[in-house]
């Protein structure tokens, strides 16, 4: 079955069953710092999870894009990505774990309305119990109508139980596997079952999260106002399962990209240097790094768009490994052409129109990503030499039979200054005969991956940090600078990013030049007049249709439902000088904020501009 077949049944499935369907979010979360990417269907829904009332219903159906990159040195085997698409069915207060398993039950095993597999070849886990909850003997129950109970194991947090984070809505799952065998593995016991997982012979397809739990600084505080249904079912994986091949890699989400890597490799005549974890790697990245640009990310040295330039180097590492590059007349490798056909792969989905529309500036951004890594290489190359040569290295250095010894600080400078791989030290020092131990590597990585974290929550749409009183008076002025940029720059202004603490607001922007010192001052006098104004703050619900017909402020790259809040600042004859979709909170009039100031201006990438501002 294509893996748009599933797509379609799957959403049929729930809307028969009275689901609405969400559109996917953006992959960058749009209200939460805590974390760069949408790594699950939930991230997008918690505060309807915690009991705030969802404009579509209590029943929810989608496809959520998503990003994890805790697993990046695992792609390469036969299940792990970093970009993946995850199907979801959503309870609100509604059905609970009854209907929740009967419905993924029915899904996988029905030939005519799911996706046709044998029950026979299923496994089930359910949750042990702990001190937070206890054994789930109800889901066990449920699931003895559907599954031989000798199938059915009890595992404890660590495999059965889900949240997102340390804080917010959690609760004990139940997770469905599958075995991808040619012969049955039939009936095992416990230990065999963990064996057969550990060991990649069975896969898991569906997880069905209880979510009735309530989780602050990784502690569990109590239980939700109301017990919601979270379910998650990999596209990539169970499209491995319905086609019937090993790895993800092998489904039509993939197999096109792989063979035209192949045909690149047989069309240079560099079929020996071709390997399949390299390959893979390349299409992964490639693919998360389309659909990273497409919802706004742009390579840069911290948060999402540190990411997005490591999968990109990392990319073009291994394609120079397989021979993309023929000779040093070539400039760039076949990438782009990667991203096209990635682009191509998704016709018809609802991903379609947005990555055509944007296909022209995705190839841009990776030939310049590609262009600048293939530069700051050359540098790091003379570095590396110049540390060898002078026998530059930090005071633990020390002389190992009149060798070198590089350590993991000496490699990590050459990573974080020019953007140098650590396969590609070890690779120079093995060809110099040069010995190595870069065991402290990491921990100079981790370090640097948590400062990146904590200084981009910027890099995330609509961030606020918090719900104070200040940082809701600085968002409530962000709406009047983008209005007061729009009247006063540019009309064509575009908000590309945002984040707001009690402290200040900082706002990224689309514009084609530096704000000259009386742009500046217009645009802080705009806001300021608006300010003493005393004009009211207006929240409407409407449908997004009519909300674009009449020109509300959408923030880039985030999607929207079909019902959507927008706020309205009218002046006093009526005439409304800010119109934009936001999801709030805001004061009720201006007069409440203070005097409006900008501290800065900047460019954080090209043609995106960047205002730090202040109330006072």
């Amino acid at each position: 079955m294509t893996s748009e077949k599933i797509r379609e049944r799957f959403l049929k499935f729930f809307t028969d069953r009275g689901h609405k369907i969400l559109p996917s979010a953006s992959l960058l979360p749009k209200n939460d710092p805590s974390v760069l990417f949408n790594t699950a269907g939930m991230q997008p829904l918690v505060p309807y999870l915690l009991g705030q009332k969802h404009p579509m219903g209590k029943r929810l159906v989608n496809i959520q894009k998503c990003v994890r990159t805790g697993d990046i040195d695992e792609v390469g085997d036969n299940r792990h990505l970093t970009f993946f698409e995850m199907m979801g069915n959503w309870s609100l207060g509604d059905y609970f774990k009854e209907n929740a398993i009967k419905w993924s039950f029915e899904f996988l095993t029905s030939k005519e309305e799911g996706l046709g597999l044998d029950p026979s070849r299923m496994y089930i886990t359910v949750f042990a119990g702990d001190e937070n909850s206890p054994k789930d003997l109800e889901a066990l129950e449920i699931w003895k109508k559907y599954i031989p109970e000798k199938r059915i194991y009890f595992l404890p947090a660590k495999n059965n139980w889900w949240s997102v984070g340390e804080n917010g809505p959690c609760g004990p799952d139940s997770e469905i596997f599958y075995d991808l065998n040619e012969t049955s593995l039939g009936d095992m016991k416990h230990d065999e079952f963990i064996k057969a997982d550990d060991e990649g012979k069975v896969i898991e397809v569906w997880n069905n999260v209880f979510m009735e739990y309530n989780k602050k600084d990784g502690k569990i505080i109590g239980k939700l106002s109301q017990k919601n249904i979270d379910t998650g079912m990999g596209l990539e994986r169970i499209s491995m399962v319905s086609q019937n091949v090993k790895t993800v890699f092998d489904t039509d989400l993939f197999t096109p990209i792989i063979d035209e890597i192949k045909h690149i490799s047989n069309t240079r005549q560099m079929q020996d240097k071709y390997n399949e974890s390299s390959a893979r790697i390349i299409v992964d990245h490639i693919k998360t790094a389309v659909f990273m640009l497409v919802d706004g990310a742009l390579p840069s040295n911290v948060g999402a768009g540190y990411v997005l330039r490591r999968i990109l180097r990392r990319a073009i590492r291994h394609a120079d490994i397989i021979g993309f590059i023929q000779g040093a007349e070539t400039t760039y490798s076949d990438l782009s052409n990667i991203a096209k056909i990635v682009i191509d792969i998704y016709a018809g989905t609802p991903y379609s129109l947005e990555l055509n529309s944007k296909a022209n500036f995705i190839f841009k951004e990776i030939e310049k990503e590609e262009k600048k890594f293939r530069q700051t290489l050359e540098r790091g190359l003379k570095e590396f030499e110049k540390m060898i040569n002078k026998k530059i290295f930090d005071v633990n250095s020390v002389q190992n039979d009149g060798m070198n010894l590089i350590t993991g600080q000496d490699a990590f400078y050459l990573f974080q200054t020019y953007g140098f791989p650590l396969e590609l030290t070890k690779e120079l020092a093995d060809e110099k005969d040069i010995k190595y131990d870069l065991s402290d590597f990491d921990i100079y990585m981790a370090e640097h991956q948590k400062l990146s974290h904590t200084a981009s929550a910027g890099m995330f749409k609509g961030g606020l940090a918090d719900h104070n009183e200040k940082t809701i008076k600085l968002h409530t002025a962000h709406h009047l600078l983008l209005a007061a940029l729009q009247a006063v720059v540019d009309p064509n202004i575009k908000q590309r990013g945002s984040n707001i603490t009690g402290e200040r607001l900082r706002m990224d922007f689309l514009c084609d030049h530096k704000l000259t010192d009386e742009e500046k001052e217009k645009v802080e006098d705009w806001v300021n007049k608006k300010i003493k104004e005393g004009l009211s703050i207006i929240k409407k619900e409407m449908q997004k249709e009519e909300a674009e017909k009449i020109g509300a402020q959408m923030e880039f790259g985030t999607k929207y439902p079909d019902l959507v809040s927008v706020y309205f600042i009218e002046d006093k004859k009526g005439n409304i000088i800010s119109k934009e979709f936001c999801g709030g909170p805001h004061v009720s009039n201006t007069k409440e904020l203070g005097i409006f100031k900008i501290m800065k201006e900047e460019s954080v990438a090209s043609g995106v501009r960047r205002i730090k501002a202040k109330l006072f």
